[in-house]
């Protein structure tokens, strides 16, 4: 009985993808193809690349593998060119003969502009960027534009804390990721959650942090924390009458100098736990605890809970005004967000706090799908086009250009990405490269990992 193998990279394409080789016109030599975001809201911060060549491109594809995906392709109906995955086994030591330049990990690219490219090193594989194009779209897509919403968020925090806020030394901890749960996979939480790390350093995410040291060189143990946090079924299973203690209970446990803990707050009723339980009987607790009380909503609309739970928070608490003339709760009060944010409502939602008279130093925030579910490739319209080919010796410019769809025109070329005299990268043609330093840089060749970034130096790049 066949068991499947999910590891065999012959096998991690379209289907359509098997019957390709022999399509080319006679001669084929070298085939250029690159990826871009073709369009979107967002720049586009480009990630994860390093982990998908660690994890399928340093394995060489064996025998085994060719006579398993020739069962396979053949019993699916259709053509297979064992003849060219055995010569590239026995050629190559079954590792893939392609060149691919990226720009660096965590670089900050405007969309519509290269991003990475593939090229065949050996004349007889014509055929094989082409053929990896499903597996390595796919990797690049999907970490990049979680990294490119993350990084938009952050902006949008960031001029918040500006505006309203003392000081924005808490920025990376201010959008917490909430997202594993929802999202598709284990690998896509692994691709994903370490994506918004590239912005930020909180998560409750653990599966990025094995991806982290799995993929990434880490320069410190840990690049990212959390807090001891309840949910609902902590605080119900003392039932309604027992909400108090459950809540006197999280301080007692996990409360003290210095720390942190976020407690649900709207099991029943978010204005009663605020104004008679944290604001009433538990008031002193909370303010002798030491650390900062994070409460959680977790239903309603988003920005009219947050605005008259800080409303009723002042009340009870009470406030200072900022230099920047804004509300600030005492230190041992905050408010996390997580229900419903995405990078439209995250806006609104600071909006309305400003708005009255609250600094943006007061909450934090949590995404969960909207970070890593509420996305797919027409995201940012990202796509992998072959745009030149080499045939017998002779380099030719190809493209795409359909007349029902501008948006969907190809670049023509190989090609080059430089930074204009404006810092601006922009994407120009290779044979037009002069003196100007090509911002694509070989990352895999012929089987070998050229580039291992650290996460921080990849975040460094994002402007971390």
């Amino acid at each position: 009985m066949y068991t499947g193998n999910l590891s065999n990279l012959i096998l991690n394409s379209d289907s359509y993808k098997t019957s390709h080789w022999a399509q080319y016109p006679s001669g084929s030599e070298y085939l250029s193809s690159y990826i871009e975001a073709r369009k979107g809201d967002y720049d586009v911060v480009f990630f994860g690349l390093q982990a998908f060549i660690k994890e399928y491109l340093s394995t060489p594809i064996t025998h085994q593998d060719i006579d398993e995906a020739e069962m396979v392709i053949q019993a699916h109906g259709l053509t297979f060119n064992r003849a060219g995955w055995e010569r590239l086994v026995d050629k190559h030591g079954g590792y893939l003969p392609l060149r691919i330049e990226a720009v660096p990990e965590g670089s900050i690219v405007p969309v519509s502009n290269v991003v990475c490219q593939v090229i065949n090193t050996d004349p007889e594989f014509y055929w094989l960027p082409s053929y990896i194009e499903t597996a390595l779209l796919r990797a690049i897509w999907y970490p990049s534009t979680v990294a490119s919403v993350s990084h938009y968020c952050k902006g949008i925090i960031r001029q918040a804390l500006e505006k309203s806020a003392d000081s924005s030394d808490s920025l990376t901890f201010r959008l917490h990721d909430f997202g594993a749960r929802g999202a598709s996979s284990q690998e896509s939480v692994a691709l994903g959650s370490l994506a918004h790390l590239v912005n930020f350093a909180g998560t409750d995410s653990m599966t990025a942090l094995v991806a982290a040291s799995r993929w990434y060189r880490m320069d410190k143990d840990m690049p990212a924390f959390s807090i001891p946090a309840a949910e609902h079924s902590t605080m119900t299973a003392w039932g309604r009458d027992g909400e108090t203690a459950a809540f006197a209970n999280m301080l007692t446990q996990f409360g003290g100098a210095g720390k942190s803990v976020s407690v649900v707050s709207d099991s029943y009723d978010l204005w009663n736990a605020i104004d008679n339980i944290w604001g009433g009987c538990l008031k002193d607790e909370v303010q002798n605890m030491g650390g900062t009380l994070v409460i959680r909503p977790d239903s309603g609309e988003p920005a009219k809970v947050v605005r008259e739970a800080l409303e009723r928070l002042a009340v009870k608490f009470g406030t200072t005004i900022n230099s920047k003339g804004y509300k600030v709760l005492p230190d041992y009060v905050r408010i996390i967000q997580g229900d419903g944010i995405s990078p439209n409502t995250l806006g609104s939602i600071i909006d309305v706090v400003l708005k009255a008279g609250f600094s943006a130093d007061n909450i934090t925030f949590g995404m969960g799908g909207g970070l890593l579910q509420q996305v797919n490739r027409d995201t940012m319209s990202w796509a992998m086009k072959a745009s030149a080919i080499c045939i017998d010796g002779v380099w030719k410019d190809i493209y795409k250009d359909p007349v029902t769809s501008r948006s969907k025109r190809s670049k023509k070329g190989r090609l080059a990405l430089i930074n204009q005299t404006q810092g601006q990268p922009k994407t120009i043609k290779l044979d037009d490269l002069s003196t100007t330093d090509n911002l694509l840089r070989d990352v895999y060749v012929d089987g070998k990992l050229l580039i291992d970034d650290s996460l921080t130096t990849i975040r460094e790049r994002a402007g971390w």
